[in-house]
């Protein structure tokens, strides 16, 4: 089976990383060999020590852009919900998985910040508004939506169920399902 990268963007608490394990089941369930590279995850062990100044933002999308298409380039489906804000982090991630000749898809979950604060998943917008933390991306840090991506999901007018349908319809049209 064809290994393929499909990386999940958007602001925090999105729904990036529900969707990718929504879809990961589905396509476990065919046979298909996926990893799902958790940002978070990716942080404490790939990326400890980085902080989130934009090339340490930069330089941890890169590191995870790597194991992405190492994994990929070898049949599994690398599914990757990580903010990547930066449209150049992004676009570099692309180019190295394009030089490899490996499959690449940007998926952008464009769920509104209002709805993103609602859902909160990690207290970051709490905190953010409380003063406690800063440089929170969409808040008071940038964040570049991509301007044509391979899909934008909009997970607040959805289901999970539906927004993994239409990924995977995607994958399919594009012969990685």
């Amino acid at each position: 089976m064809t290994g393929a990268t499909i990386w999940l963007t958007g602001l925090p608490s999105a729904g990036k990383t529900t969707l990718a394990h929504e879809l990961a089941g589905k396509l476990r369930g065919e046979g298909h060999r996926v990893e799902v590279l958790d940002g978070d995850e990716i942080r404490e062990f790939l990326s400890a020590g980085l902080g989130f100044t934009r090339e340490d933002r930069h330089t941890n999308v890169q590191r995870i852009g790597f194991v992405a298409e190492l994994l990929a380039s070898n049949g599994v489906k690398a599914l990757v919900p990580v903010i990547a804000p930066y449209a150049d982090s992004r676009e570099a991630v692309r180019g190295r998985h394009q030089k490899e000749g490996t499959a690449y898809l940007e998926v952008h979950v464009a769920t509104p910040v209002e709805v993103c604060s609602e859902r909160d998943v990690k207290g970051l917008y709490a905190k953010q508004a409380a003063g406690e933390i800063s440089g929170l991306t969409g808040v008071d840090d940038p964040y570049e939506a991509p301007e044509s991506p391979d899909l934008r999901i909009e997970s607040h007018t959805q289901t999970v169920q539906e927004s993994a349908a239409a990924l995977y319809e995607l994958l399919t049209e594009r012969g990685l399902a």
